[in-house]
């Protein structure tokens, strides 16, 4: 298994990066929002990389920081989730966002990620859930958050509005202060 790898950043593709370690260039699939974080060609970078096989294939994917790797192990054991779908949510949500939506139950917010639909949504929630249980940090909040998405969405506020105008909530405030903040910043807009 091919855990982390540190070299020069030598090409940028449109999802992927080719990284020359010692010499030999690995080809690494990232996010879009691990492509932007990334410094200039030639300069070094370290990436915590999984190693996906299949019968005709091999492909490395890599991330900025160990949680979302980890993250990523985790939605693969989900039925229905490969790769490219575990790229995405982790391209439209980082750990801890995946984390709130998945213990509050958020499948709305899960729907914004493409690929994923109502009842895909619905089982990731049922199958991860039980992982996050003991993570009562993030229970205790989530309820709220949930309630202003809803209020949000009661508006007439399109799902993309709503996941940027709650990307900077605090998670520890009352609905109606966290519903006021979000307003706010979707007339900012």
């Amino acid at each position: 298994m091919i855990g982390r790898l540190r070299g020069s950043l030598v090409a940028r593709r449109a999802d992927a990066v080719i990284l020359d370690v010692g010499g030999v260039g690995y080809q690494v699939a990232l996010t879009p929002r691990a492509l932007a974080e990334l410094p200039s060609l030639g300069d070094e970078v370290v990436l915590h990389t999984h190693l996906h096989v299949r019968e005709d294939q091999l492909a490395l994917f890599g991330f900025l920081t160990e949680p979302e790797r980890e993250m990523f192990t985790l939605l693969l054991g989900a039925s229905g989730v490969g790769p490219r779908l575990a790229m995405a949510i982790l391209g439209t949500y980082t750990p801890s966002e995946l984390r709130q939506l998945i213990v509050s139950a958020d499948t709305a917010g899960l729907s914004d990620v493409p690929g994923i639909g109502k009842r895909s949504a619905q089982k990731l929630v049922v199958e991860l859930a039980a992982r996050f249980e003991s993570e009562t940090e993030f229970q205790v909040g989530n309820q709220t958050l949930t309630e202003v998405r809803a209020a949000l969405e009661g508006l007439g506020f399109a799902s993309g509005e709503i996941r940027d105008a709650m990307r900077n909530l605090p998670e520890s405030a009352r609905t109606e202060d966290l519903l006021q903040q979000a307003l706010q910043e979707l007339g900012r807009r």
